[in-house]
This record gives structure tokens, C-alpha cells and sequence, in this order.
């Protein structure tokens, strides 16, 4: 790993039946070799997943069972998928999923594979380091940096808007190893990203709300965020207590 902007890339993205990387399926799937400079490679398929997609499903990327119909297997197709990504740092919005979801199906298979290896960088995070974006779905990040539509949620289009958002977002790093040494390290979030305070500012979140959001199962970012605000009032509420005569009464 050298000059980000020299570096080479893997931008991915699949489509599915549901969010469970243990039971849904692939049913598309696409992903682009790049670097700040040029398209390298393309490479993109439908997939039939053998099973029924549900309505809910494309309500969400309009992938009907008519359109997978005819289109090859999982398990012919991921083996030269997987050859195609080798060893590459892979990029994407909310990637975790999209490596998860091929290791599993990969393990089901029996194919072998090491992308869970694979040093990644998510784009969701680097938003968040960012800051500067009220919401950070790659929609609204497209909109934020004013780039091109392609269609939203079919897997080219998706991969081809994330790689220029990845470009706005990374500027202000200069290689690739100091990239991806920032990501080891929790972000602290502006606001609170989901729930029924979703879109607030931590500080005006209620406390007993934020002692059971910690007791969840967020990824680090918020965890960190939700600590970091705990701990500010803990703080406070402590300097209060110091400088009040009467606390002691």
C-alpha cells in the first residue's frame, strides 16, 4: 500500500433477499477494480438464488423473480467473483454485509475463500469521519457531493456512485496505510444515527435512554459515541456536585 491516489481498489456491492448472512441469498451481484484515476475492470451479474424473493425485498431493489430467472447459480458464479476481488483492498457502504454475506456462501458451498481477509474501507465510516453530511446513506451522499444519478439500489449503479464518493471522502489522506489506521479507531458520532432519537444530537438525548442503548449491540462507533456522552454528563453532573454547598445537606 502506497499514495491512496496510486493505490488499487475493489468497489462491491451485492443485492439480496434479506439481511440475514446466514440464511438470505445473492441475487446480484457486482463490483469494480479502480483506482482515483481510472475504471480498470467490471465485473456483474444477476444471480438466481433457487428460492422465492419477497416482495419487501424488491420494493427495495426492484429485482424481480422474472428478471433472475434463467441467470447462473451462486455456486458457479462466486468462484471466478472471488478470483476477480483476490487480494485487493475492497471498498464499500457498509461493506461488513456484503463480506459477510459472500464468506457465508462461500462456507455453504464449500468454496474456498479468504476475503474475510481482505483489508477493506468503509464508506460509511469514512462519512461519519467526514461530518459535514446530515445523513450519510449513499443516496444522500450523492446528492451532498452532486454527482451524477445512476438509479439507486441496483449493484453497478450503487458501486459506480461509491467510488466517487469514496474519492470525496478520502481527500484528506495522503496514503492508504493512514487511511485504514484512522478507521482502527472509533468515530465520534454527531448524532445519533438511528432509534426513535434518530438524527439528535447526543447531548440532548435523555439520559435513561443512552444507559440502555449501551447495553445493545451497535457497532463501535456508537458504542463509542453513546460512552463518550455518558461519561461527559458523569463529568458534569460530578462538577456540579463540587461546587454546590447544599450537596452535602
Amino acid at each position: 500500500m502506497g499514495l491512496l491516489h496510486k493505490d488499487r481498489f475493489i468497489c462491491l456491492d451485492c443485492e439480496t433477499t434479506g439481511l440475514d448472512t446466514k440464511k438470505d441469498h445473492i441475487i446480484e451481484i457486482a463490483a469494480v477494480r479502480f483506482t482515483f484515476e481510472s475504471i480498470l475492470e467490471t465485473k456483474e451479474s444477476l444471480i438466481d438464488p433457487g428460492v422465492t424473493i419477497s416482495e419487501e425485498s424488491i420494493a427495495i431493489h426492484n429485482i424481480t423473480q422474472d428478471m433472475v430467472q434463467g441467470k447462473p447459480k451462486i455456486n458457479a458464479l462466486l468462484p471466478e467473483f472471488l478470483e476477480f476481488v483476490g487480494n485487493d483492498i475492497i471498498v464499500g457502504h457498509g461493506i461488513g454485509f456484503d463480506i459477510s454475506i459472500i464468506n457465508e456462501t462461500a462456507q455453504r458451498l464449500s468454496i474456498p475463500t479468504t476475503i474475510a481477509k481482505n483489508p477493506f474501507i468503509d464508506t460509511l465510516r469514512l462519512a461519519r469521519l467526514y461530518g459535514e453530511s446530515s445523513i450519510n446513506s449513499l443516496e444522500h451522499l450523492r446528492k451532498h457531493f452532486n454527482i451524477e444519478y445512476h438509479g439507486a439500489h441496483r449493484a453497478m449503479n450503487d458501486v459506480l456512485v461509491n467510488i466517487k464518493v469514496f474519492k470525496h471522502l478520502s481527500h484528506n489522506f495522503k496514503t492508504t496505510s493512514d487511511l485504514l489506521k484512522r478507521l482502527q479507531k472509533p468515530i465520534l458520532l454527531r448524532h445519533m444515527p438511528l432509534g426513535k432519537h434518530k438524527g439528535r444530537s447526543f447531548r440532548d438525548i435523555p439520559v435513561e435512554y443512552l444507559r440502555w442503548a449501551i447495553k445493545q449491540d451497535f457497532d463501535q462507533d456508537l458504542m463509542y459515541s453513546l460512552k463518550t456522552e455518558l461519561k461527559t454528563r458523569k463529568k458534569g453532573n460530578s462538577f456540579v456536585s463540587s461546587t454546590n454547598p447544599f450537596s452535602n445537606l
